[in-house]
């Protein structure tokens, strides 16, 4: 990518596993699908595909059918001493440029020349990580000065119309009209 490029908004890396692991092996493009989330993936679905949630009621609608995580977090984290890489947090869709926990219920992410999701809410981090690596939790689980629950393990959303995504491809983010509500775990 040319430097004129580097500072815009794009994808880093795009992950997808058939099976329901923590992590997913980085690939060459994902195929989204609309109203139902990453061809291939164990997390796509009109209703839930998350175990635990599934367990719960599994007619709840699959607001979760693409996670995407900001590769700043990666950044953040190695600070503290965590290695993390695309794809090992569980996201499907690895971000650079963009202020994905800043940005309100609704936001459209253009991923590429066509696809389109939208955001429900924000990733709820879980113990599972710290079974990825001990200690990393508290990492991407904290609390703001002002004693705020911080999650800043990515957001989730829903696709709004299909497409092949890569990486290297643009993300241009559309704002929704109106009153902006800030995220929530979904």
């Amino acid at each position: 990518m040319d430097a004129e490029h580097e500072d815009r908004p794009r994808v880093v890396a795009v992950s997808r596993d058939s099976d329901h692991r923590f992590s997913k092996p980085v690939v060459q493009e994902l195929t989204l699908v609309e109203g139902w989330g990453v061809e291939g993936d164990a997390h796509a679905g009109t209703t839930v595909q998350h175990r635990s949630r599934v367990a719960r009621d599994p007619s709840q609608p699959n607001l979760r059918q693409v996670h995407l995580i900001h590769a700043e977090l990666f950044d953040e984290v190695a600070e503290a001493g965590f290695a993390v890489a695309p794809g090992e947090l569980g996201e499907n869709v690895t971000t650079r440029g963009i202020d994905l926990l800043g940005l309100p219920t609704g936001a459209l992410l253009h991923l590429g020349d066509d696809a389109c999701v939208r955001v429900t809410g924000l990733r709820n981090p879980c113990q599972q990580i710290n079974g990825f690596e001990p200690g990393l939790l508290r990492e991407v689980l904290g609390k703001a000065d002002d004693g705020v629950v911080e999650r800043k393990g990515g957001v989730m959303s829903v696709v709004v119309s299909g497409g092949v995504v890569r990486q290297g491809d643009q993300v241009r983010v559309e704002l929704p009209e109106g009153e902006q509500t800030p995220l929530e775990p979904v």
